[in-house]
């Protein structure tokens, strides 16, 4: 056992595969105890919020200041409000107002601001402008003002007696806090998703419930198959007709279609992770049978078998003690190559909205599924569904790659 395992390890692809799977069990099981806030809590009010880090601008105004005279604030706080797109759209609503192109200068902010106050009007109807151009024109106006400005802002509070506002203080240009003396700081590496949740609290909590159901449902179809095939191939017969035939109805029944009909008739309330994992468990053992059943029949005529028949051994001793050992790597290749398939198809199934309930805990399927009902790919909020697709991607690779290595380990054809 000791030599077969150190036999293994010498696989480069299997380390590779094994150590990609390892990393993502780790995550799965550390990142809740560092992070415990839960995977479906609501924290945004509103959709997508990008990826960075959120600091209470409330408790901002209030923490200790610090001056920092950095030469390119100035040049990042005009290009965070006026992009390159943006003064394309002032150059070309100014010449529709009549101003010549050559009199035009966007790359010259100060003339550029100075021509847009003196001509905007929000109520003068350019010809071929749609009431959408309007409103972003209108957006972009209340976005300049002040741009140039070179003083602070003003903070004011309410006085609690006359209901007067008051200075209470000013913020500069120049003022910076440390983010570490703000009490409220909220690092979102993956930004949120379409209902305002942390996507990689999100994610790590799907990746969870995928590996769950991935193995609960290569566990069942891998015992299943193991179970079927080692009795078709060793006591053949009527036994073994009787379970080719079901085998083979199971076969021609597209297993896609199958799941999506049990699902639906299970219901949106019933479907668990482990209720989803069972079905698909049940309804994917059939390839596991007949490739046990066949690596079985090419061993019951063996030298060892034979003895052990003369020995008065039962059936199941035979089976257990001279048979399985022989197909073990086989049936662990065939495991590992179901646990991927369950999660694969765990997703297929939640894209279509037929995968587990959405009220308790994600998976990877109903994040992508949630991403594609709310346009995300439309919208271009990658973080919603890229890593996602990245996960799935680096499960199923992982576990391939250990398939792989194992298939060279124990096929002495591939070895050589």
């Amino acid at each position: 056992m000791k030599h077969t395992i150190r036999q293994v390890f010498r696989s480069g692809k299997f380390k590779l595969g094994f150590f990609i799977l390892v990393a993502m069990l780790l995550v799965v099981i550390v990142y809740p105890l560092i992070v415990r806030h839960p995977p479906l809590e609501i924290i945004g009010q509103g959709t997508f919020f990008p990826p960075g880090i959120y600091v209470n601008v409330y408790d901002s105004i209030g923490s200790p200041t610090y001056i920092l005279n950095l030469s390119n604030a100035a040049a990042n706080r005009i290009a965070s409000k006026l992009k390159e797109e943006d003064r394309l759209a002032m150059k070309e609503w100014l010449m529709a107002d009549g101003i010549p192109e050559n009199e035009i200068d966007a790359t010259n902010t100060p003339k550029l601001l100075d021509q847009w106050v003196s001509r905007y009007d929000p109520e003068v109807f350019i010809p071929g402008m749609t009431n959408a151009d309007r409103n972003y024109f209108v957006r972009l106006d209340n976005s300049l003002k002040g741009l140039l400005s070179i003083e602070g802002a003003t903070v004011a509070q309410k006085d609690p007696e006359t209901g007067a506002l008051e200075q209470a203080g000013v913020v500069n240009q120049a003022d910076y806090v440390n983010i570490g003396q703000v009490p409220n700081v909220r690092v979102l590496p993956l930004g949120t998703d379409n209902f305002g949740r942390d996507v990689l609290t999100e994610l790590v909590a799907a990746l969870a419930t995928s590996l769950k159901i991935g193995f609960v449902a290569g566990t069942v179809a891998t015992l299943i198959g193991l179970t079927l095939g080692l009795l078709a191939g060793y006591v053949g017969g009527l036994v073994d007709d009787i379970i080719m035939f079901f085998t083979n109805v199971m076969t021609v029944i597209p297993p896609f279609v199958l799941l999506i009909l049990i699902s639906f008739s299970i219901g949106q309330e019933k479907r668990g992770a482990v209720t989803i994992a069972l079905v698909i468990g049940l309804t994917s053992w059939y390839w596991t049978t007949r490739s046990v059943r066949a690596q079985v029949m090419s061993l019951r005529n063996r030298d060892h078998v034979n003895l052990s028949k003369l020995s008065g051994h039962s059936v199941l001793h035979i089976i257990v003690a001279d048979i399985l050992p022989y197909i073990a790597s086989y049936v662990v290749m065939a495991f590992i190559l179901q646990v991927s398939i369950g999660i694969l198809t765990e997703a297929g199934l939640s894209i279509l909205g037929l995968g587990p309930r959405t009220t308790q805990t994600p998976t990877l399927g109903l994040m992508m599924n949630w991403a594609m009902i709310y346009y995300a790919y439309t919208l271009g909020k990658w973080w919603a569904y890229f890593p996602v697709i990245v996960t799935i991607a680096l499960v199923t690779f992982s576990m391939n790659l250990m398939n792989t290595g194992l298939d060279q380990v124990f096929n002495p054809a591939l070895r050589e």
